[in-house]
């Protein structure tokens, strides 16, 4: 864990917001954050990390091959390498464009777009953390999309009360505010981080993947994909390595197989939806990358012993 913190604290992140978002049910939209957006408030970095902030309602985001993530009032969501993606208030429509318009003095305001049908409504602010690290191991491991409860903890308040006062400063065409919020954004984006690596077994795969770049690269594709159909083949190609070297490679790093290692994982992570969703058994399934809700089940029920919904039954 220490390691892990070292290599954080040795990020330096610039950042800037560029955008608000007032939005009415129902919309849908593609959204990643381009070079264009950054450059008014620094040089455009070498790694982009893009979040949303959701001041006011609920949306959903959607990460190909990732289940899609619910944000409510409060909270943040991050995407650490900055996966193009979707958001809307449903994902059973065509997507519109957002664009990509620029504010060309980040001093001025915030560039403001709303869009929907009039209905229920969702406000939401949008920025960017830059990377000038050409790698960074941790952020290659971390999956495809965080959430943080801003209003979270002992220091939620407080964090909830700059938002809101940079949020009412913007509205007012004050000055600093974006910078503000940037800064703000880079605190939560490495305490999002520090939970997420303090729920990690000590050890393990992140271990590995920070003594071994290519086995860290892989972790960071099935982490950030869990959905895809991988192959061991995929994953060698994608990292430059014979399908022979790179699952002994990974073996002995991890301590199981590549596919293995993913199974676990998938099943993992169905037991997060089946516990804080109500999504069905079938769309869980999908969502975590089988082809079938029987084929699911059955792996499901050898990993825990019980069918899913008898599982989630216990669980709630």
């Amino acid at each position: 864990m220490e390691t892990f913190q070292d290599m954080l604290r040795g990020m330096r992140l610039t950042g800037g917001v560029f955008l608000e978002a007032e939005c009415t049910a129902p919309w849908f939209v593609t959204s990643q954050v381009t070079p264009e957006d950054c450059a008014p408030f620094a040089r455009v970095p070498r790694q982009i990390i893009s979040y949303h902030y959701v001041t006011a309602g609920q949306m959903l985001l959607k990460v190909s091959g990732a289940p899609p993530v619910t944000a409510t009032q409060g909270e943040i969501v991050v995407l650490p390498r900055n996966d193009p993606h979707v958001i809307g208030s449903t994902l059973s429509i065509p997507p519109a464009d957002a664009g990509h318009p620029v504010n060309s003095d980040p001093q001025a305001g915030l560039v403001r777009l709303e869009f929907g049908g009039g209905g229920a409504r969702t406000h939401i602010l949008c920025g960017y953390l830059g990377d000038d690290m050409p790698y960074n191991p941790v952020i290659a491991m971390l999956p495809a999309v965080l959430k943080q409860n801003v209003v979270e903890g002992a220091s939620g308040s407080w964090i909830e009360g700059a938002y809101r006062q940079a949020a009412k400063e913007l509205s007012e065409g004050q000055a600093g505010s974006p910078l503000f919020l940037a800064r703000l954004a880079e605190l939560l984006f490495l305490e999002a981080v520090r939970r997420y690596l303090a729920a990690q077994p000590p050890g393990g795969a992140w271990q590995a993947g920070l003594e071994d770049q290519m086995v860290g690269r892989a972790l960071g594709l099935l982490h950030g994909q869990l959905a895809r159909r991988w192959t061991t083949d995929d994953l060698a190609r994608e990292i430059g390595l014979s399908r022979s070297a790179f699952a002994d490679r990974f073996t002995k790093a991890v301590g199981e197989p590549p596919m293995r290692y993913l199974s676990r994982q998938r099943l993992a992570h169905a037991c997060l939806l089946l516990k804080d969703s109500t999504a069905s058994v079938a769309s869980i399934a999908y969502e975590v990358g089988y082809e079938s809700e029987a084929a699911f089940s059955r792996a499901f029920r050898r990993e825990q012993g019980a069918p899913p919904a008898t599982w989630r039954e216990q669980a709630g």
